[in-house]
This record gives C-alpha cells, structure tokens and sequence, in this order.
C-alpha cells in the first residue's frame, strides 16, 4: 500500500462534528454566487466532488501545480479534518482542440524525421518554407505573448540556416535542423497534409494525450496529491454524450445544423428565468435579442447557429480530426459537454462541489450550467463552484508561452514538494499569488520554523525523559497554564479560520503564533517543562501539517514532526538514539567555551567557536545541522531528511553571500 494510501485510511478527523464551530460551520466561497455560502452536503455526510481537468498537455508548469495543490488541500481538509466522506471524481477532456493540433504535427514529424530517404537538401528546403510560413502566422498574432513565442522560434532557425554551411557531418546538421526547427516544421507539416485522402486514426489522437496523462500522475505523486477514486476520461464516454444532446434536442433546447448540433440559450433563457441562471448570464442573455441580426451582418460570424451566444454540443470532424458516429453525422463532443455527461453517469443528477481553473470559470456558469439544467431541470446542478486563482511570475500570469514560464519538474527539483505546499498555504486559495523569491523564501522561512519547533520539542522530552522526573507529565504550575491557554485559544482560532472557506494563511499564522509562545515557554532557563503539554502541542501541530498535506505519508496520533520514508527514519531514530546525546556534548562544550571567551575578551577564540558552528553545518550522513540559535551564539541541533538540511544551509549560504555583496 502507497504512503498516500495510508494516510487516508489512517487519519481522523480533529473535529468529528461539521457543527462544532461555536456558531456555525464550515463555509466555503462559491465562485458562482460570489459569497461564502454554508457547506450542506445533498447527504449529511457524503462529500460527491467533481474534479474537471481541461486538457493534460506536455507543458506543466508551476502555475497548473497551484490548481493542482489547492484542491488537493481542499480536499484534505473536508476529509481529514471536517470529518466528512469524499468520493472525488476526475474527469479528463483528452480530445480538445489544442490536443488534436499537436497530436497530428507530433505524429506528422515524427514520420518525417523517421524517413531516412529525405537528403539534407530536402530538410534545409523544407525548413526554409516552414519559416515563411510560420512568419506569416506571427504577423496575424496580437497576443504579446504568441507574438514572443514565435519570434523566439524564427530567430532561433534564422540563425541556424545562416550557419548551417559550417557543420561538416551530415548526421549532425540533420539533427541540428530537427531539434531547433521542430515547431516551425511541424506545424508547416501539419499545414500541407492532406487529412482528406490521408485520414488519421483516433488512436493518434488518444496516445498523445495518454503520454502526457502519465507524466501528469507522475507530477501527481511528487507533489503529494491524495489520488482520485475515479479517474475517467470524455473520449471513453461519447455514447454517453451523444444520448444526453439527443434529450436536450427532444426538449426543444439545442437544434442540429450542418451536421453540428448547438444548444439554444434563447430558448432555454426564456424556459429557465431563475435568478440562479441569470448570476453571471445577466449581460449575455440580455444580449441574445440582438444576436440574430448581427449574425447576417458581422464579418466571418457563424452562420450555421442561431445566435452568436449558441455553444456547439457536437462539432462536425474536419479533415485531420478525431472521428466518432452519431445520428448527426461524423463528429466529436463540444468542449463542456463531456464533462456534463460524464459527471451525471459517475455522480448522478446532483453533486456537492465542482473544481476547476480560474480560466474556465466563464465557461463552467455560462456554458455548463445551462446544459445542466436544460437536461436536468433541477436548480441546483452543482452545490458549490470552486475556482482556484492564478500565480504569476513578476506580475504576470503564468501562460504556456511564456519565456519565464517555469515547469512543475524544475520547481521540484529547486524547492521541493513541501516548499511549493507551503507558498500556496500561505495565500487564500481565491486570490492571486506572484512566485517570487522574496515568498519562495517565506515558504522556506516556515518550514525551517516548523522543522526546528519540533526539534526543539523532541530535545527537551529526551532530557526530560533522561532525568527520570516523574512529575514532568503531571504537574500544572502557572507557566504550564498559562501555555494551555495560548494552546486553547490557537485550537479555536484554527478552527474559525478553516471554518471560513479554509483560510489557510489565518491558520498558519496561528499555528506560527503557538510555536513562538511554546518555543518562549521551552526557553526560559531552569524552568520546569511539562512533558505531557509539550507533547500534546506539538502533535497538534504535526497533525494539522499532516492535514494540510505537508507531511510525505499518515502519521500517528503522538508522532512529532515531519515524516519520512522508512529509510530516512531509521537514520532518523538512529540519530536521536545515539549521535544526538554526543553531538548535544559538543554543542554544550562548544556553547561553554564561546561564552567564556566572550567573557575574557580573546576574539581568536570566539571566531574559533564561531568557525566551528559554521564548519559542522550540516553532517548530512547522519541527518545533523549545528547552527546559532536566534541570532545568539548558542549552538543548537537541528536533524531530519538530508536533503532538507542541505537545502536550507545552501539557502543560508546565498543569504550570507548576498548579504557581504551588500554591504
């Protein structure tokens, strides 16, 4: 069994009760309503959830990982500790238009560079039209972005087929010219098949998007993302969706033209005029009246549809595209349509919670909804609509084309899991977060407070442990009341900021709040620690992080701290059971000799004490940091995974360099 998987059978819920809010429960903020709206499952207990993934492609960046996260934290936290039973279902449009174009310029490329009959004349040639021909796409592109991208592609193969004389092998320049004209190629490939007398397979179409779906999963496990309980996919379900736009036709809500069938908004608007409806339609549908005449007067409108605002259910397939039978004739599903008839054959008529990107949420309320409720008739298709909002790069929103974009392997590899975790913790999961290295350092600042609290914990129950007190774990003075205060008021707080839509960064804080008192409490010279509190503070802690996802596997109701995997914790407990009784000699001594060289005024020596705490930095084969405590030059132990201690020295590195450029 999984890590992941353990931890979903083996975690409880801190509150058992929804209700135990002191006056009230969770409220989550639904982005249809746009208010926080009271979270009443349809059954009591049972939390059914749709996941809607719009298209998993190659190019998965840090701003996807945000969606992927926030959900992922969601969703822990109406399970793990809201108490509540969650079948969470997600659905993959593996047959959407960007998927199709890349599919048949992939295969069209491929077959190219595999045809080993083409001379090197032929390729440069070839290359040579592709760039006219993708120059004359950029001159039609007003995005900043498109435009950037394709100037970087055709300065990129100018300069290659300026230079390309000067490579001498053949099999280097054939290379050469495949791996820095492959887009360009590709899609001027893609532009000069003939699709009508050369028809691909859907199987072309299918494979790519299921190579890009295994790296997705991969992505999935690296960031620490519970697993789904149903995974489908629309292009496995188009029976499924041919019969739901055959009853929204029988109803009289979509019309069949030209072998595409659209739904009829005028229509349903006049038959549906319930305020829920209307939210984010309003503008639209007041609109709709004047549709029909600007449609016989505006330059390249669809003539085949009724009224502009009309939205294809199913598309007629041309030349080149994915083909399935249907009574209307060849053709593929509509881009929200799957998703509808996937969610009713999985979850029925009505389901609790819908997820998706802020991108699509003008598509899910004005599209999706009138679907749903011209086939199902019910008002309320969906309880409550989540959209996550988007992280951006120097104040601008990741894009896929973006020259800055930065992908979910290289963020991994340069922060970790738990430092990307932290960064979309520390902001509400509605408003827009900017990846910078100023919250970058934040999140790693949380984490170094996190793993240090509770190193701090374990020190002192081993010396408490080690002293033999018997009274540690029983004995209440006024200082332990005292922290069982802040300790209550923090559990309260907490729970008032999930209550309130997850407030993820307002419980942070508070649990930042608790470690700071409780580090105070530990500090203070020659007092008396109770065991039995300390120990109960900070498995409270470690449970909400085991929440909260930050935690790589379940751990148990008395574990402290981060988990790790089975091998990192026998060096762990090996650590704590025998090297951190040496090490904490040597510190101890170190600590002694400093002070009394700071007392006799001898620099050399304090700089040799200074140098020493800085030289056993890290031991990382026994999982040991030695640094100054708070700025204090009190050595202190810090241990755990290696590569977390690592990590946080090379970031204490960089700071200390910055730092003497500086100045």
């Amino acid at each position: 069994m999984s890590a992941t998987h353990k931890q979903q059978s083996s975690l409880s819920s801190i509150s058992k009760d929804p209700e135990m809010i002191s006056d009230g429960r969770l409220h989550l903020y639904n982005s249809f309503t746009k208010k926080k709206e009271l979270f009443v499952p349809l059954d009591t207990k049972q939390v059914n959830w749709c996941h809607c993934l719009a298209t998993v492609d190659g190019k998965r960046h840090i701003g996807h990982s945000r969606y992927y996260v926030l959900v992922d934290i969601i969703r822990r936290v109406i399970q793990f500790y809201f108490g509540f039973q969650v079948s969470f279902f997600m659905n993959i449009m593996d047959i959407d238009d960007e998927i199709v174009k890349r599919a048949r310029e992939k295969h069209l490329i491929q077959n190219y560079i595999d045809d080993g009959s083409i001379m090197i004349e032929k390729i440069i040639e070839d290359c040579q039209l592709a760039l006219k021909h993708v120059k004359d796409i950029r001159s039609h592109k007003t995005d900043k972005d498109e435009q950037e991208m394709y100037d970087r592609q055709i300065s990129t193969v100018e300069v290659l087929l300026q230079n390309i004389d000067t490579l001498s092998d053949v099999e280097i320049k054939r290379q050469k010219l495949f791996d820095d004209c492959w887009d360009i190629l590709s899609s001027y490939l893609d532009f000069n098949y003939s699709y009508t007398t050369n028809p691909l397979d859907n199987e072309v179409f299918l494979k790519l998007a299921r190579d890009y779906e295994i790296e997705f999963h991969k992505d999935m496990v690296r960031l620490n993302i519970l697993p789904q309980h149903a995974l489908t996919h629309v292009s496995e379900y188009v029976p499924q969706i041919v019969t739901f736009i055959e009853k929204l036709i029988n109803k009289g809500y979509a019309y069949e033209s030209n072998l595409s069938v659209y739904l009829d908004k005028m229509k349903l608007s006049k038959q549906h005029s319930d305020a829920k409806l209307k939210q984010d339609q309003l503008t639209h549908v007041a609109a709709l009246s004047q549709d029909k005449q600007a449609s016989t007067t505006a330059k390249g409108t669809n003539k085949e549809k009724k009224y502009e605002s009309d939205f294809v259910l199913w598309k007629k397939s041309k030349p080149g595209e994915p083909v399935w039978q249907s009574p209307w004739g060849p053709g593929r599903p509509g881009s929200h349509i799957g998703c509808i008839a996937v969610a009713r054959t999985v979850l029925g008529s009505q389901f609790d919670i819908h997820t998706s990107d802020i991108d699509l949420k003008f598509q899910y309320h004005d599209n999706k909804i009138p679907q749903s409720e011209a086939y199902f008739d019910p008002a309320s298709w969906i309880i409550h609509f989540l959209h996550s909002v988007h992280l951006t790069i120097a104040g601008c929103k990741m894009s896929k084309s973006e020259s800055s974009i930065v992908t979910i392997e290289k963020a991994l590899h340069k922060y970790g899991a738990r430092n990307i975790r932290l960064l979309f913790l520390l902001h509400s999961w509605s408003t827009t977060v900017y990846y910078t290295d100023d919250e970058i350092k934040k999140a790693s600042n949380y984490e170094r407070t996190l793993n240090d609290f509770f190193v701090n914990v374990k020190t002192h129950l081993f010396s408490i442990r080690d002293s033999n007190n018997s009274n540690a774990d029983t004995k209440f003075n006024e200082r332990d009341l005292i922290i069982n205060e802040h300790f209550s008021t923090a559990e309260k707080q907490i729970h008032l900021a999930l209550c309130d839509s997850i407030d993820t960064p307002r419980a942070m804080e508070n649990i930042r709040q608790l470690i700071l008192k409780t580090n105070i409490y530990i500090s203070k010279e020659k007092a008396a620690v109770n065991c039995f509190l300390l120990r109960k503070i900070a498995a409270y802690i470690t449970r909400l992080i085991t929440i909260f996802g930050l935690n790589d596997c379940a751990t148990s109701v008395d574990d402290i701290g981060f988990s790790q995997t089975t091998k990192q914790q026998a060096s762990t407990e090996n650590v704590e059971k025998t090297v951190i009784p040496c090490v904490n000699e040597f510190a101890s001594f170190n600590n002694g000799v400093r002070t009394q060289a700071t007392a006799d005024k001898n620099e050399e020596i304090v700089t040799f004490g200074d140098n020493v705490t800085f030289k056993v930095k890290v031991l990382s084969k026994s999982c040991i940091r030695l640094s100054e405590q708070n700025g204090t030059k009190k050595a202190t132990i810090n241990y755990g995974p290696p590569d977390v201690l690592q990590r946080e020295c090379e970031q204490a590195s960089l700071d200390k360099k910055s730092k003497q450029e500086k100045e």
